[in-house]
């Protein structure tokens, strides 16, 4: 799923996000927060792009990336780059447009009691917000220069992007590590520590500016799932599960929104075994009449990714409206969904929100899988995971991982309930919806699916 912008454009552009989010609220059976989305929604030229990216990017160095450094307890966090081989976190810092770092390109964050630095160590300055520490000369030079810039700062702790368990925060390759440490001092060698932590929690939280347009994003792909599941894509017995995958393809392409994954749609009707064991229910091929499709798609939009599961029916001529049995899958799928959100908390871990959900689940006997992930700049980001549809016992060091406020996730993971109109045959009801939590309640950014889509 998502700064300082003081222009007048700017800002106008941040409330045309909020004009353009409208939708049709809807409840179904008493559960909150559903919406349908439907309809054309704002998109920015490329060039338009660069002032509100920027903007939220500023803000979020100015105003979160200190307190995450004291947080984590970091006097200076090195950035370190080489041209197409980028550490993951480098796009996340640097202004726009910025396509590839230039040579070797090293960022230098230092914090003190009395101050905050963002300094460049580069062939070639990055410009505001960051200053040129050194510029023009060759490698050797460079190095140096980095070198004695620590010297002179003497950080106590200086982070670098080295982990074992995290591959967003292992991005200083071995031979930048190596030439790093070797024009350190022995003294400020032993400085380095693992900025782990810091690249987390700096992945994962979510600024105020994000925010505000993180809703109309999430909207983007919501609305183009709502187009493909409809009359004007799907004609029965002729259209097939990947011309509707291709379909939302090409619209997000049209659309100018970068995919983080391709879509894929599968069918669901009766005469399909889905075993209650079974992991993932669905076939590709036609759609007929009666079906049940489902898609799973992924956008990034002004640096901020979503990640959406929606279901919807095909129905049979004369049928005005979904079987009640669909109906009532439906239903227990929010249910699901309320009883996971329900149970994020501050101080509880990942672990712990998937062993509350699945004991909810099976106090109530529902069929359930959970696999929720964190969204930010990363569809699959960092922080705290919450099941793997592969294992629903845990996951070590990820799973450990604390829910925190001011993260987003894709509420992600599947029921499994009997339709009497299918000869009580399981339907696997398969929804993820990306919401955020504010450290008491969780809140889905463009609502959540209550109805199910028809085609007729």
């Amino acid at each position: 799923m998502p700064f300082g912008m003081k222009s007048v454009i700017v800002a106008g552009l941040l409330a045309l996000f909020s004009l353009v989010q409208s939708a049709t609220a809807q409840s179904y059976d008493g559960f909150e927060q559903g919406r349908e989305v439907t309809g054309e929604r704002a998109v920015l030229e490329f060039r338009d792009r660069i002032a509100p990216e920027n903007d939220m990017t500023r803000d979020r160095l100015e105003n979160l990336l200190p307190a995450l450094m004291d947080e984590t307890d970091l006097d200076m966090w090195l950035v370190i780059n080489r041209e197409y081989a980028e550490d993951p976190v480098y796009f996340t810092l640097v202004p726009q447009p910025a396509f590839a770092a230039r040579r070797t390109t090293i960022l230098v964050f230092h914090r003190t009691e009395d101050a905050f630095e963002m300094l460049t160590v580069n062939r070639y300055p990055l410009g505001a917000p960051y200053e040129a520490a050194w510029e023009g000369g060759d490698l050797d030079a460079q190095w140096e220069a980095l070198a004695a810039l620590i010297a002179e700062k003497d950080p106590e702790r200086i982070g670098i992007n080295v982990s074992s368990h995290w591959p967003v925060a292992d991005g200083l390759t071995h031979g930048l590590h190596e030439k790093l440490a070797s024009v350190l001092p022995t003294r400020l060698e032993r400085r380095l520590v693992s900025a782990e932590d810091l690249v987390i929690r700096w992945i994962e939280t979510r600024s105020d500016k994000e925010m505000e347009a993180y809703g109309h994003i999430v909207g983007l792909a919501r609305s183009v799932i709502s187009e493909a599941f409809s009359s004007k894509v799907i004609t029965p017995g002729v259209t097939t599960t990947d011309d509707v995958a291709w379909y939302i393809r090409q619209r997000f392409e049209d659309l100018n929104l970068a995919p983080w994954f391709n879509p894929y749609v599968n069918v669901q009707r009766p005469g399909l075994a889905c075993e209650a064991d079974q992991a993932f229910c669905g076939v590709e091929g036609v759609i007929q009449r009666g079906d049940v499709i489902h898609t799973d798609v992924g956008i990034c939009y002004l640096k901020l990714c979503t990640d959406t599961q929606e279901m919807g029916y095909i129905a049979h001529i004369g049928e005005s409206d979904v079987p009640e049995g669909l109906k009532a899958a439906m239903a227990v799928g929010n249910r699901w969904q309320d009883h996971h959100t329900g149970a994020f908390g501050m101080v509880k871990t990942g672990n712990q929100v998937l062993a509350d959900t699945r004991a909810q689940c099976d106090a109530e006997n529902y069929i359930c899988s959970v696999y929720t992930h964190p969204l930010g700049f990363f569809g699959h980001a960092p922080g705290p995971t919450i099941g793997m549809w592969d294992d629903q016992d845990g996951t070590p060091v990820r799973g450990d991982w604390p829910v925190y406020p001011n993260t987003c996730y894709a509420i992600e993971g599947n029921v499994k309930a009997e339709v009497p109109e299918w000869g009580d045959q399981h339907v696997q009801i398969k929804l993820e919806q990306d919401a955020c939590f504010d450290g008491e309640t969780v809140d889905y950014l463009a609502g959540r699916q209550t109805v199910w889509h028809v085609g007729k």
